[in-house]
Protein backbone atom coordinates (compact mmCIF):
# COMPACT_ATOMS: atom_id res chain seq x y z
CA UNK A 1 0.00 0.00 0.00
CA UNK A 2 2.81 2.12 0.58
CA UNK A 3 4.26 1.76 -2.97
CA UNK A 4 0.88 2.78 -4.35
CA UNK A 5 0.51 5.90 -1.80
CA UNK A 6 4.03 7.01 -2.46
CA UNK A 7 3.19 6.97 -6.83
CA UNK A 8 -0.16 8.80 -6.41
CA UNK A 9 1.11 11.21 -4.33
CA UNK A 10 4.10 11.69 -6.67
CA UNK A 11 1.72 11.34 -10.02
CA UNK A 12 -0.49 14.16 -7.97
CA UNK A 13 -3.39 13.53 -10.44
CA UNK A 14 -4.74 10.47 -10.69
CA UNK A 15 -8.34 9.58 -12.86
CA UNK A 16 -10.91 7.59 -10.62
CA UNK A 17 -13.10 5.72 -12.99
CA UNK A 18 -16.52 4.48 -11.51
CA UNK A 19 -19.93 3.86 -13.13
CA UNK A 20 -23.36 5.10 -13.30
CA UNK A 21 -26.40 2.98 -14.39
CA UNK A 22 -24.22 1.38 -17.88
CA UNK A 23 -22.23 4.32 -18.14
CA UNK A 24 -18.47 4.45 -17.32
CA UNK A 25 -17.76 7.84 -15.96
CA UNK A 26 -13.72 9.22 -15.34
CA UNK A 27 -12.40 12.31 -13.73
CA UNK A 28 -9.40 13.70 -12.29
CA UNK A 29 -8.55 13.48 -8.25
CA UNK A 30 -5.66 14.09 -6.81
CA UNK A 31 -6.83 13.51 -2.67
CA UNK A 32 -4.82 10.53 -1.30
CA UNK A 33 -3.98 9.65 2.71
CA UNK A 34 -3.70 6.63 4.95
CA UNK A 35 -5.31 6.53 7.70
CA UNK A 36 -5.78 3.42 10.45
CA UNK A 37 -3.85 1.54 7.52
CA UNK A 38 -6.36 2.07 5.04
CA UNK A 39 -5.56 4.26 1.86
CA UNK A 40 -8.26 6.31 1.55
CA UNK A 41 -9.76 9.39 -0.88
CA UNK A 42 -12.24 12.46 -0.75
CA UNK A 43 -14.94 13.62 -2.25
CA UNK A 44 -17.94 15.35 -1.68
CA UNK A 45 -21.45 14.29 -0.89
CA UNK A 46 -23.00 16.66 -3.44
CA UNK A 47 -20.86 15.26 -6.44
CA UNK A 48 -22.25 12.80 -8.67
CA UNK A 49 -19.54 10.31 -8.25
CA UNK A 50 -20.71 10.64 -4.59
CA UNK A 51 -23.97 8.65 -5.81
CA UNK A 52 -22.19 6.48 -8.24
CA UNK A 53 -19.47 4.74 -5.45
CA UNK A 54 -22.36 4.64 -3.30
CA UNK A 55 -24.80 2.87 -5.69
CA UNK A 56 -21.77 0.19 -7.06
CA UNK A 57 -18.71 0.95 -4.75
CA UNK A 58 -16.40 -1.20 -7.24
CA UNK A 59 -14.06 1.55 -8.89
CA UNK A 60 -10.64 2.14 -10.38
CA UNK A 61 -7.84 4.24 -10.00
CA UNK A 62 -5.64 4.96 -12.64
CA UNK A 63 -2.24 7.50 -12.54
CA UNK A 64 0.64 7.98 -14.94
CA UNK A 65 4.21 9.31 -13.88
CA UNK A 66 7.53 8.72 -15.65
CA UNK A 67 6.44 6.58 -18.26
CA UNK A 68 5.33 4.10 -15.57
CA UNK A 69 0.91 3.55 -14.63
CA UNK A 70 -0.71 2.27 -11.79
CA UNK A 71 -4.16 0.62 -11.98
CA UNK A 72 -5.95 0.55 -8.63
CA UNK A 73 -8.94 -1.93 -8.29
CA UNK A 74 -11.37 -2.39 -5.62
CA UNK A 75 -14.25 -1.43 -3.37
CA UNK A 76 -14.76 1.84 -1.97
CA UNK A 77 -15.76 1.82 1.11
CA UNK A 78 -17.40 5.05 2.51
CA UNK A 79 -16.38 5.80 5.77
CA UNK A 80 -18.38 8.50 7.84
CA UNK A 81 -16.15 8.70 10.98
CA UNK A 82 -15.05 12.75 11.26
CA UNK A 83 -11.50 11.33 12.88
CA UNK A 84 -11.04 9.63 8.68
CA UNK A 85 -12.22 13.03 7.70
CA UNK A 86 -10.10 15.16 9.85
CA UNK A 87 -7.05 13.21 8.74
CA UNK A 88 -7.66 13.92 5.23
CA UNK A 89 -8.05 17.45 4.93
CA UNK A 90 -5.14 17.69 7.45
CA UNK A 91 -3.04 16.17 4.76
CA UNK A 92 -4.57 18.54 2.53
CA UNK A 93 -4.87 22.02 3.95
CA UNK A 94 -5.64 23.42 0.97
CA UNK A 95 -9.49 21.90 0.88
CA UNK A 96 -10.30 23.84 4.02
CA UNK A 97 -11.57 26.35 1.78
CA UNK A 98 -14.06 24.36 0.46
CA UNK A 99 -14.78 21.62 3.13
CA UNK A 100 -15.19 20.61 6.28
CA UNK A 101 -15.33 17.17 8.06
CA UNK A 102 -18.37 18.67 10.00
CA UNK A 103 -20.07 20.12 7.35
CA UNK A 104 -22.03 17.44 6.01
CA UNK A 105 -20.91 17.17 2.67
CA UNK A 106 -16.69 16.06 3.22
CA UNK A 107 -17.04 11.97 2.43
CA UNK A 108 -13.93 10.10 2.40
CA UNK A 109 -13.73 6.15 1.49
CA UNK A 110 -11.14 3.66 1.46
CA UNK A 111 -10.32 1.00 -0.42
CA UNK A 112 -10.90 -2.38 0.44
CA UNK A 113 -9.86 -5.50 -1.45
CA UNK A 114 -7.67 -3.55 -3.72
CA UNK A 115 -5.75 -4.75 -6.20
CA UNK A 116 -2.55 -2.59 -7.75
CA UNK A 117 -0.62 -3.42 -11.03
CA UNK A 118 1.99 -1.42 -11.84
CA UNK A 119 2.82 -1.46 -15.66
CA UNK A 120 5.28 0.40 -18.09
CA UNK A 121 6.21 -0.27 -21.62
CA UNK A 122 9.58 -1.79 -20.82
CA UNK A 123 9.01 -3.99 -17.50
CA UNK A 124 6.97 -6.62 -16.80
CA UNK A 125 3.97 -5.59 -14.59
CA UNK A 126 4.00 -6.24 -10.82
CA UNK A 127 1.00 -6.61 -8.91
CA UNK A 128 0.27 -6.15 -4.85
CA UNK A 129 -3.35 -6.36 -3.39
CA UNK A 130 -4.36 -4.91 0.04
Amino acid sequence: MERVLKFLKEAETYYLATVEGDQPRVRPFGTVNVFEGKLYIQTGKRKPVSAQLLANPKAEICAFKDGKWLRLCGEFVEDDRVEAKKAMLDAYPNLRAMYDENDGNTQVFFVKNATATFSSFTEAPQTVTF
